[in-house]
């Protein structure tokens, strides 16, 4: 299966992040905490989008 090269690069810099802190995913949790407490703004939240209306059918017994 070929390899697609924007998935190797992802997975390098996934790598690469998680060896700063030694693999440890607490030390990993509190970098993503605290980068989120530093972030200029709020993240983005939207309104949920309302459904959209479904059609019955009816069934057909055969």
């Amino acid at each position: 299966m070929p390899t697609d090269p924007i998935v190797e690069e992802v997975r390098a810099i996934r790598d690469a992040y998680a060896r700063q802190f030694g693999y440890d995913l607490d030390a990993i949790f509190a970098d993503l905490e605290r980068r989120q407490r530093e972030r200029p703004t709020a993240p983005i939240t939207l309104p949920p989008r309302p459904a959209a209306p479904t059609e019955v059918r009816e069934r057909k017994d055969e």
